[in-house]
């Protein structure tokens, strides 16, 4: 890893917020992190204070004299640049990504055109807006993608608003309540192989994880609420191919501009071949989530993957 770590001993000098919570869509996700996090830092010696966001005066984090913060805010407001671009402004350093990582990350569509412009495999799509949607949008998206597709809010996170649709009518009802949640929505070509995550951390992919759910995807539920889903790791793939695998993920995490800490989910198409889905910069941190379990095989407790996401955290600026 060629990211420089900040002294440790430094930082167990410091006032450590938390911010978790919020107003956005993935609040329940993001109290369940927040309290992990908080725990973790706590069991690894840190001065922490936790601030749940809802209601509070961001101002108020210098009056309380916090030194740094730890981002565990999901979705809108904490993982678009928003929170990053205040922290800035109050000149606090944080965790993870910066203003522009952040914001192009969360932004499906403009990820997907980034992955496009740098030559990175990603499924074929097209851009649905609300402002011109009508009674013939759903065929002409069919006929170019195919009968069966993903259906995708632009900006959320966790599976919310997603849909598969297989024919008009369910395309014209999976856009309506997409647009609920986002005013463009981003609709995929179906793959139909394994799904993968791959946890960066700095410089390193740590080992992937492959999800298996008796869901047609990986939804909400198998994320949060299923006993049935099974995380894979090692997943499964040989050496060459979890290279490769790795490989495309750092890429596609350098392209969009995130830097510290994240996670590259990716499916695999009829052919075997790696689609690149998405870059998350503020991933989840609960019992469940993804790169804990990754962190884990690669040898760090909970404790030492916190301690190390903090340490990076002077490497968002720029």
């Amino acid at each position: 890893m060629t990211d420089q770590l900040i002294d440790l001993a430094s930082l167990k000098q410091e006032t450590i917020a938390v911010l978790f919570g919020g107003d956005s869509a993935e609040r329940e996700v993001s109290l369940s992190s927040g309290t992990a996090i908080t725990e973790g830092l706590i069991n690894a010696g840190f001065k922490v204070k936790a601030i749940d966001t809802q209601g509070f005066d961001l101002a108020n984090l210098k009056t309380e004299n916090i030194d740094r913060v730890f981002i565990a805010l999901h979705g809108r407001g904490g993982e678009d640049g928003c929170i990053q671009g205040a922290l800035e402004y109050l000149s606090i350093p944080y965790t993870g990504s910066g203003v522009l990582g952040s914001a192009l990350s969360m932004d499906k569509v403009r990820s997907k055109q980034v992955f496009k412009a740098m030559n990175l495999p990603t499924a074929d799509f097209a851009v649905v807006n609300e402002e011109d949607f009508n009674a013939n949008t759903a065929e002409m998206v069919l006929n170019q993608l195919g009968n069966k597709v993903m259906v995708k809010p632009a900006n959320e996170g966790s599976s919310i608003g997603m849909a598969i649709a297989n024919d008009v009518d369910e395309l014209n009802a999976a856009l309506l309540d997409a647009f609920k949640y986002d005013q463009q929505i981003l609709v995929e070509a179906w793959l139909s192989g394994a799904e993968f995550t791959v946890a960066i951390l700095g410089d390193e992919a740590l080992p992937a994880i492959s999800m298996v759910t008796p869901h047609e995807f990986y939804d909400y539920q198998a994320k949060y609420q299923s006993h049935s889903t099974q995380y894979l790791c090692p997943c499964g793939l040989d050496a060459d191919l979890e290279n490769e695998l790795k490989v495309i993920s750092l890429k596609a995490f350098k392209a969009t501009g995130a830097k510290g800490w994240g996670r590259v989910d990716l499916m695999q198409d009829d052919q075997g071949n790696f689609n690149l889905l998405e870059v998350n910069t503020v991933p989840g941190m609960t019992v469940t989530s993804l790169v804990p379990k990754a962190a884990k095989v690669a040898g760090l407790s909970f404790e030492q993957l916190v301690t190390r996401v903090l340490q990076l955290s002077d490497t968002n600026k720029g």
